[in-house]
């Protein structure tokens, strides 16, 4: 065998490995209803997957000291809140006004809206609001209700071709 033929039979094998230890391997078993967005196969599946973590721009982090905690602290980076606690990992799954919906399940999740209830992500679980106005965040809102998903803490283009708003 040649070294293409080597190079290009590892990288097959790794895609694999990723797709069923990754994507696959985040879905849950036994869900009622449709199969979680991330359970597809072949190279949809492959395609499906999330990008690795420095590249993501629909992350964000947020205050999870509960429902009576009213500091609203968001930012694109890992730290602690105002209220000393560290801030939760979370995705946007659509964007309506200046108000960000987040899927909060396992860090590194890609899932999306639930089409069948908009009050879950694709995980089943609840979704977090968050007010982005006033955060100092830059965030993509191309249109009433933005799929864009895409944040950043300073002056970006979306992958839309919009320019990224800060809201004051």
């Amino acid at each position: 065998m040649n070294g293409s033929k080597i190079l290009g039979s590892s990288a097959l094998c790794l895609v694999a490995l990723f797709v069923v230890s990754g994507c696959c391997g985040m879905c849950r078993q036994g869900q009622a209803g449709a199969a979680a967005p991330c359970c597809l196969k072949g190279a949809a599946a492959a395609a499906a997957m999330p990008a690795a973590e420095g590249t993501r721009k629909d992350v964000l982090y947020t205050c999870n000291c509960g429902p009576d905690c009213k500091c609203n602290a968001v930012s694109t980076q890992p730290g602690n809140c105002a209220c000393g606690k560290p801030m939760r990992w979370a995705h946007i799954v659509k964007v309506e006004g200046t108000e960000a919906l987040l899927c909060t399940c396992a860090e590194g999740c890609a899932c999306k809206l639930d089409p069948n209830d908009p009050s879950k992500c694709g995980c089943g679980e609840a979704v977090k609001r968050v007010d982005l106005k006033g955060s100092g965040l830059f965030f993509c809102n191309c249109g009433g209700s933005c799929t864009c998903n895409t944040v950043s803490d300073k002056v970006a283009e979306c992958g839309c071709g919009m320019p990224l708003k800060q809201h004051q």
